[in-house]
């Protein structure tokens, strides 16, 4: 049976108390932590880069799942590396060769991880899907935080999990964009098996908001 991941996104973290709000997070069960990097390029946002997470990974053992929102990014691959990232998801629409990107990270015994646009269509992945050790379907448009999930995207989940299953494999599906507790149980039965959320964990109780996902998780 596949098993669900939380990855609560700290975009959506207190930073005046970020190290607080990551260790509710990791004492209510959440394995994985998200962390979206934005280059102000590639998305219109600027978010943080690998400071921070150098820092982070200092204060936890959880996985840093990375997300790199950013123009050619195998410029940073060492980089992120080096700071800590276990997981490093670059776009398709971001990379010059993602086959080549891909490798990069695998090189270096990190998983590695492909996303697209909520309009980039999945037949884009054909060549990648051997490749890759996680697929994310960005479920929102990227770059900013508390947008509203779009409808679409759970028929787009359901053709990538076919995809997947007609060549064997059990890749894991992340969803990033609007998951709350009233649309999880939706995503998780369309096939995705990790599942980011920033405002529906960081804002309010984060213990209890991790207990609960993690509950409908069923894990």
């Amino acid at each position: 049976m596949r098993k669900n991941y939380l990855s609560p996104s700290i975009l959506s973290a207190d930073f005046a108390h970020l190290g607080e709000d990551i260790r509710h997070v990791e004492a209510a069960g959440s394995p994985y932590l998200h962390y979206d990097v934005m280059d102000g390029l590639f998305v219109p946002s600027i978010s943080f880069g690998m400071p921070v997470l150098e820092s982070v990974r200092k204060i936890t053992d959880m996985v840093l799942d990375v997300h790199l929102m950013i123009q050619d990014p195998d410029r940073y691959i060492d980089d992120f590396v080096r700071c800590g990232a276990d997981i490093i998801t670059v776009h398709y629409e971001a990379c010059s060769d993602v086959k080549r990107t891909l490798d990069k990270i695998k090189e270096h015994g990190r998983k590695a991880g492909v996303t697209i646009k909520p309009r980039t269509p999945n037949q884009v992945l054909e060549d990648v899907l051997d490749l890759a050790d996680m697929i994310l379907l960005m479920t929102v448009e990227p770059g900013f935080g508390g947008q509203a999930y779009i409808p679409e995207s759970t028929e787009k989940i359901r053709e990538l999990r076919r995809m997947l299953d007609e060549r064997g494999l059990d890749t894991d599906i992340e969803v990033d964009g609007g998951i709350k507790k009233d649309n999880l149980r939706t995503v998780l039965d369309a096939g995705a098996n990790v599942i980011v959320a920033g405002s529906a964990i960081f804002k309010g109780d984060i213990e209890r908001n991790t207990r609960d996902f993690l509950e409908i998780m069923g894990e």
